[in-house]
């Protein structure tokens, strides 16, 4: 199986992400098969493989950190989103948000976490949310040659302010929404889009495959 995973991307001017062709032991989705069970909102039929619905990626902007949002769906139940981040070191602080360790054969040991708990990606995303700057496009290179990976999921919505200076997360609420409260910018993820009520602040929607009505995926309030 063919699998990438992005330690950010270099041109930021236009959010890009440079995906390798690599082998992952365990992949991104065995790691989910064995965490998202232990999550209280997860609703999915026991030892039900986990399938990928759809997926976004966040450019960051030091080129340190891979971003990634996967929908999956376990069985006949809901679609879930997943935030992840992929390290090459772990987060100091971090351990209640890790999702596991897998082998990445172009890059080494990645330590994935539950993006969430992740500063690198609060600051993405409220910059995606409040200051419109959307998802990173997607590049595979092949045997030199940079390939254009056309999206799984379009990501509309989102204003046009100055992108906040996040900072530091001050409190993490795991629950749907997942609730991420920094000194400038109080963020809610939903967890099972489309199943619960609106919320205030600026939403960012998203549409995908057999979703073409796009849904809130997260919403943002400045503070």
């Amino acid at each position: 199986m063919v699998n990438g995973i992005v330690a950010g991307g270099p041109d930021t001017m236009r959010r890009m992400a440079l995906l390798h062709r690599a082998e992952l032991r365990p992949t991104k989705l065995e790691l989910l098969a064995a965490w998202l069970p232990g999550r209280h909102w997860f609703q999915g039929p026991a030892g039900a493989d986990v399938v990928r619905v759809a997926g976004y990626r966040f450019d960051d902007p030091a080129g340190a950190v891979g971003i990634e949002t996967m929908l999956v769906r376990a069985g006949d139940g809901p679609v879930h989103q997943v935030p992840l981040t992929y390290r090459g070191a772990p987060l100091d602080g971090a351990d209640d948000w890790l999702v596991g360790t897998t082998e990445h054969s172009v890059l080494g040991p990645r330590w994935v976490y539950d993006a969430c708990g992740d500063p690198v990606y609060a600051a993405a995303l409220a910059a995606a949310i409040l200051a419109g700057t959307g998802q990173a496009e997607e590049f595979f290179e092949v045997d030199g040659e940079r390939r254009y990976r056309e999206p799984s999921l379009t990501l509309t919505g989102g204003g046009a302010a100055d992108a906040p200076t996040v900072g530091a997360i001050r409190r993490v609420v795991d629950g749907d929404p997942a609730l991420i409260g920094t000194d400038t910018v109080e963020l809610a993820v939903l967890r099972r889009p489309g199943a619960g009520a609106e919320r205030a602040g600026v939403p960012l929607l998203g549409a995908w495959p057999g979703q073409p009505t796009a849904l809130p995926l997260a919403y943002a309030v400045p503070r």
